[in-house]
């Protein structure tokens, strides 16, 4: 299949299944916008609880943050956006891609802008973490939120779009010790690739030339991946000095330097910033897992995601939907395995083939079925069910908590 027709593929998928719709579509569209339906917004969100998980929860030297989106403009003109966030157009001009937006009402309405970044609000509440939480360094603030950049020429579906979401750290550290730092954030970055299914060969690291780099960074990696419109940046990684903490100082008259209460030492720490999009990682899991192969003499779609990040954990089914035994003690299997997981479907439309055959497009790791030996006809496999596996159609004969904890097993 050659790349275009995979990504005509993809997005075919996206709609008719209810993971991405074009943005206000019976109005005839918004260039650079889309929605997430229901299975999007469930395989989204599972993407931000993982990395949730793996880098704020499961350290002890990160924070949570969730900064508004509009703040005061002067924050913008510290960091350089209002001078310099700016995108040349076709005829050489260059043109701000921040959204603008007025607060206020009447001639009181001052300008604002629609945050073009994540990374503004935690800087700016750099001290209030400070005073309140007395981390040590280092330490590291941690937020999902969306962004707004008012792109020329929005394209390639979700890849580039006026409204996004981002997830990003802004990590603090002692001028001598960034290195460690960044390597020990670029493994990490790449531990998460690969546990929510990305090929390693499909993942390059470029190290961003000096010519190329914001002027504030010393060092930039982009992490670039294969996607089928080509190779584009995936996230970054960046080490950006104190170019932020000291121009929010100066712009602010504000001190929001660290006291090192151990060494009475006082200075402005430096940061390293990973910064990963969502809908570039919802992308790139969607192109890495779309999956065609031959079943039964028919061609099968299906989506090899990753169970912990999979929209639907499992699917239940009665063999027959007009036999009241077998629907009794389908849901009654459904209930079990909704305490490993909420996300477990149900579906007795149609024959168990085409059953599966939905899930599978979906990426349901787990079809579960079950049938008149599950009542006891053979009294040897009563209380058992079937399993069947998503990515190679194998099914095997489980107790009703064996399935549980295989289940369960798939999502740690």
């Amino acid at each position: 299949m050659d790349d275009q027709h995979l990504m005509e593929k993809i997005v075919s998928l996206c709609k008719r299944r209810g993971f991405v719709f074009p943005g206000s579509e019976i109005y005839g569209g918004l260039a650079g916008t889309y929605d997430y339906g229901p299975l999007g917004v469930l395989l989204q969100e599972n993407v931000k609880q993982l990395w949730y998980r793996r880098f704020v929860n499961e350290r002890d030297d990160m924070y949570p943050i969730d900064a508004a989106i509009i703040m005061n403009p002067h924050a913008w003109e510290a960091s350089g956006h209002v001078a310099g966030f700016a995108d040349p157009t076709d005829d050489g001009k260059m043109f701000n891609v921040m959204f603008k937006t007025s607060v206020g009402a009447g001639e009181e309405a001052t300008v604002a802008y629609l945050r073009p970044e994540t990374a503004g609000g935690m800087f700016v509440n750099f001290k209030n973490v400070v005073d309140s939480m007395h981390p040590k360094l280092p330490f590291g603030l941690g937020q999902v939120g969306k962004a707004f950049r008012n792109e020329i020429a929005p394209r390639d579906f979700i890849f580039r779009q006026r409204e996004f979401k981002q997830m990003e750290v802004e990590y603090f550290v002692r001028p001598a010790a960034w290195e460690s730092s960044f390597e020990e954030w670029r493994l990490l970055m790449h531990r998460f690739a690969e546990e929510v299914g990305l090929s390693p060969s499909a993942l390059h690291e470029l190290d961003v030339p000096e010519n190329d780099r914001a002027h504030y960074s010393q060092r930039t990696i982009d992490f670039e991946f294969d996607y089928p419109f080509g190779r584009k940046e995936l996230w970054g990684l960046a080490y950006r000095g104190d170019f932020d903490l000291s121009a929010h100082a100066k712009a602010s008259q504000v001190d929001l330097s660290y006291l090192d209460e151990e060494t009475g030492e006082r200075f402005i720490p430096h940061v390293i910033e990973p910064s990963l999009g969502v809908d570039r990682t919802v992308l790139a899991i969607l192109a890495s897992a779309y999956r065609e192969d031959d079943m039964g003499g028919e061609t099968r779609t299906y989506l090899a995601l990753a169970p912990k990040i999979a929209p639907i954990k499992a699917m239940v089914s009665p063999l027959l939907k007009n036999k009241p035994e077998l629907v009794a003690k389908a849901k009654e299997v459904r209930t079990a395995l909704q305490k490993v997981h909420p996300w477990i479907a149900w579906d007795d439309n149609g024959n168990i083939g085409k059953r599966y055959r939905r899930q599978d497009e979906i990426g349901t790791p787990f079809c579960v079925t079950v049938d008149f030996d599950t009542l006891g006809e053979h009294p040897e496999l009563a209380d058992t069910v079937t399993l069947r596996h998503r990515d190679t159609g194998e099914q095997e004969r489980l107790s009703i908590e064996e399935v549980a904890a295989r289940l369960r097993a798939a999502l740690e």
